[in-house]
């Protein structure tokens, strides 16, 4: 195998040019860049990636933990995450983990194992709990989409309360009072926040909250389905339903449909998300458009800002919703 000297020589420049083209590629002009490169395919030459970390104490691994890595709002997340991880050139270690705290914390030990640099937790729960209430032992995180409140950890989020408040504020404007909400995992922050955005809305329009009205959810098409069933056999049928995520919204279409009943003209069904399917439904679905690729993006610059200026302040990022309006809401009928 060709050491770094045979390709500097065969490309003309010295070794420092080499080691920086190959590891900061953008710091040098593209003729010498190209030059390098084809002397170093020309040379064969295999950086010792060992080594590299040795010396600079760095992996270049970012561990990505996934709750349910099917959703496809995460997807998009993680789409994100990709896309920026590969420009800052790092790797990333993804981790589907169902939601289990011990799988967790299991990759989160990768960053204390020197295996990787840092991680990005996409749900509500610190895998680094052992590090103490002001988290000055902890190592470099970010967390995103559901976010805690972990001193000093970094947070990229969106401001769900408003943005459901905005949804429910829509279907009252189109003169509903009976909303059906079918909520996410029970202990979720964003269950929660979105809950307390529904009924600030109600409360701001003079409509008493109807417990019988929220039903148990776990974003999963399934469970939109069984809480629209549940809804359906209300005494008094609600004329819209929030579904706190697409997905659920698709499904209660499903089962709306199946009991010979008609969107929107019945029933008024509005999600949360914008899933890409949300556009292509029969009828197209409203809902709340959140920057899912921003997430990602957002969360690795943070963290490799974490370790490029050695800042362990925490930044509270909170991105932007749009509430979309489609064929899926229209003026209640009865």
């Amino acid at each position: 195998m060709s050491n770094i000297r045979k390709v500097a020589e065969l490309a003309g420049v010295s070794v420092a040019t080499v080691s920086r083209t190959l590891k900061m590629p953008e710091r040098v002009s593209p003729l010498t860049r190209d030059r390098v490169l084809a002397a170093v395919e020309q040379a064969g030459y295999r950086p010792n990636l060992m080594a590299v970390q040795f010396r600079s104490r760095k992996t270049r691994n970012l561990v990505v933990l996934v709750p349910v890595i099917a959703n496809v709002f995460f997807a998009r997340v993680i789409s994100g995450i990709q896309e920026a991880a590969q420009a800052f050139d790092y790797r990333v270690l993804l981790c589907d983990t169902l939601g289990r705290e011990e799988v967790e914390v299991a990759y989160a030990e990768l960053v204390r194992a020197h295996q990787a640099d840092g991680v990005i937790q996409l749900r509500a729960f610190n895998p680094f709990s052992d590090a103490g209430s002001d988290g000055a032992c902890m190592p470099p995180m970010v967390n995103a989409c559901e976010v805690l409140d972990i001193p000093p950890c970094p947070t990229v989020r969106l401001d769900n309360r408003a943005a459901a408040r905005e949804m429910t504020e829509h279907l009252l404007g189109l003169g509903h009072r009976r909303i059906g909400l079918i909520k996410g995992p029970q202990g979720s922050p964003l269950t929660r926040e979105r809950i307390a955005g529904y009924e600030d809305a109600l409360k701001a329009a003079g409509v008493d909250t109807d417990p019988a009205l929220i039903c148990r959810g776990n974003f999963t098409l399934q469970a939109g389905y069984d809480a629209a069933g549940q809804l359906l056999a209300s005494p008094e049928r609600p004329t819209a339903f929030f579904c706190e995520n697409d997905e659920m919204a698709i499904g209660a279409i499903k089962r709306i449909r199946e009991a010979g009943l008609r969107v929107p003209d019945d029933i008024s069904v509005a999600g949360f998300d914008d899933i890409p399917f949300a556009a292509f439904c029969d009828p197209p679905l409203t809902t709340i458009a959140q920057p899912a690729e921003a997430f990602g993006r957002h969360a690795v610059e943070m963290l490799v800002a974490q370790f490029e200026q050695h800042s362990l302040e925490a930044t509270h990022l909170v991105l932007p919703h749009q509430l979309i309006v489609r064929g899926s809401t229209a003026a209640v009928t009865q």
